[in-house]
């Protein structure tokens, strides 16, 4: 089986799938930022057993990481528990798509990977907007090139701001609001960062057609897509497992 692993700021997710591309099963943890190789074998061999698979079912891997120190452990992690070399998302990897941007090496792997994915789903001009620790837009054009994107702060990044620098603001759950204006404090932070959110990726999107000058599909993804993308009127797929789908492609144009 292959092995696809997805590091985040704030979580990891990570899926096998069979040899015929298919996945088998999928797990999301959070990201320690000083985990190292043994730790990470421990949690990857615990969470397999749950659903019966063990390391040594695992053939073939692939590593996309925003967070650089444990990008270097996960590929030590599969050298000395899965017996083969971890490929990772960077420079130097094929992907099929060209890079129309300043320095493509600022992009974030994440971010690449979703464009693969949209792109290799819809095959024409597409977007795709991450709900991860900030809002990663990603454009793609009609060509298949990475045209470039947008990057916003996330909702609970924003919200842990918002309550930390207001002494009287409340910690609050991230549960639909009932209505625009808020009968008090709570349902108002809800109103305020759910609709909010909403309202800007709508607004962004718009921006980004007009730069276009077309109208491109949009996919969500990410762990708090669900949270914002119900309020959005501009996002036509949800699709949480967007981006193990890319490390899997990207596997495949690397094998």
């Amino acid at each position: 089986m292959l092995l696809v692993v997805d590091v985040g700021n704030t979580q990891t997710h990570f899926g096998t799938y069979s040899p015929q591309g298919e996945l088998v099963e999928h797990w999301r943890f959070a990201t320690v930022r000083s985990s190292t190789a043994d730790e990470l074998g421990a949690a990857l061999r615990n969470l397999l057993e749950l659903r019966g698979v063990g390391l040594a079912d695992l053939s073939a891997s692939i590593v996309s990481s925003t967070v650089p120190q444990l990008e270097p452990e996960w590929v030590r992690m599969a050298g000395h528990y899965l017996g083969h070399e971890m490929l990772a998302v960077g420079p130097g990897i094929r992907t099929g798509m060209p890079i129309k941007i300043d320095n493509p090496r600022e992009l974030g792997a994440d971010r690449l990977v979703n464009a693969v994915a949209a792109f290799e789903r819809l095959g024409g001009p597409c977007i795709s907007v991450d709900f991860g620790t900030a809002v990663n837009f990603d454009v793609v054009s009609a060509e298949g090139e990475y045209v470039g994107g947008v990057l916003m702060p996330g909702v609970e990044i924003s919200l842990d701001a918002l309550t930390s620098r207001g002494a009287k603001l409340p910690r609050i759950d991230l549960v639909p609001p009932r209505r625009a204006i808020g009968k008090g404090t709570v349902e108002a932070i809800r109103a305020g960062v759910i609709y909010g959110y909403a309202s800007a990726v709508d607004g962004l999107i718009e921006r980004i057609h007009e730069e276009l000058e077309a109208t491109a599909p949009v996919l969500a993804t990410g762990g708090l897509a669900s949270t914002v993308v119900p309020y959005c009127r501009s996002i036509d797929e949800q699709d949480d497992l967007l981006t193990l789908e890319g490390l899997r492609l990207l596997h495949a144009r690397n094998a």
